[in-house]
């Protein structure tokens, strides 16, 4: 689609750091789970130099009436813009871009490897096959420090409830620094913890989206265990 100026309606913080925000979603603008939109301020009250420009995975479901997204917090001019927007301020929307999909053979398990904030794409993929009902197995490991840095951790527990097909394991990296208890899995996402919840490690499609680290430890391990390279798709979140 061109690029048009839509409504900010709100913005909520979903996790230590981390920003929801929703934009009235034009006439017309069809999407798919896993792709991406670029957001640009209009006249905003300050800027520096990384620019009025930023690339956000679309966290919402193309069955829903808005569009979310959601980002980390830091100390930046844009940032700082969002943070303090009000709702009717206009901003540029350029998309949907981008062919993070899921694959069309319902019959091959989805396993998504998220990192912090690289759990936007993969909700928006949640949302849309749990309101699908669609049959396809999918798997989400997701891998925060701590639970006060989890974004969308309770709605995807509730997910699980509704999908009979979705499967939630979320880990913990650091929980000596968190103040809240933790029952579920701890440490890094690796070969051991992928054992451990998935019927087979051949077969799946494998999706990785976090920083450009993670995601290539990601692709690292999973070549190691012997996945056939055509089975992982990824998604850096650099520079968020």
């Amino acid at each position: 689609m061109p690029e048009q100026l839509v409504n900010f309606l709100s913005s909520t913080e979903v996790a230590e750091g981390t920003l929801a925000f929703s934009l009235q979603r034009p006439a017309g603008f069809d999407f798919k789970p896993g792709q991406s939109a670029d957001l640009t301020l209009q006249d905003p009250p300050e800027t520096d130099t990384e620019g009025n420009i930023r690339t956000f995975s679309i966290a919402s479901a193309p069955s829903e009436n808005d569009l979310m997204f959601a980002t980390r917090l830091r100390d930046s001019a844009f940032k700082r813009a969002l943070q303090k927007m009000k709702s009717g301020t206009r901003i540029k929307l350029d998309g949907p871009m981008g062919s993070f999909n899921l694959h069309k053979n319902a019959a091959k398990p989805a396993v998504l490897l998220a990192g912090g904030i690289g759990i936007t794409p993969f909700l928006s993929m949640i949302r849309e096959t749990t309101h699908q009902k669609d049959p396809r197995q999918i798997y989400l490991f997701y891998a925060n420090r701590r639970p006060e840095d989890a974004a969308f951790v309770a709605e995807l527990e509730a997910s699980q409830k509704q999908n009979p097909n979705f499967h939630l394991i979320a880990t913990m990296a650091e929980m000596e620094k968190s103040k809240q208890s933790w029952n579920g899995e701890r440490g890094f996402i690796d070969a051991a913890m992928l054992k451990r919840h998935l019927p087979e490690l051949n077969g799946p499609i494998y999706y990785s989206a976090g920083p450009p680290a993670m995601v290539a430890a990601m692709k690292d391990m999973l070549i190691k265990v012997g996945v056939d390279e055509d089975d992982i798709r990824a998604e850096d979140f650099a520079g968020y």
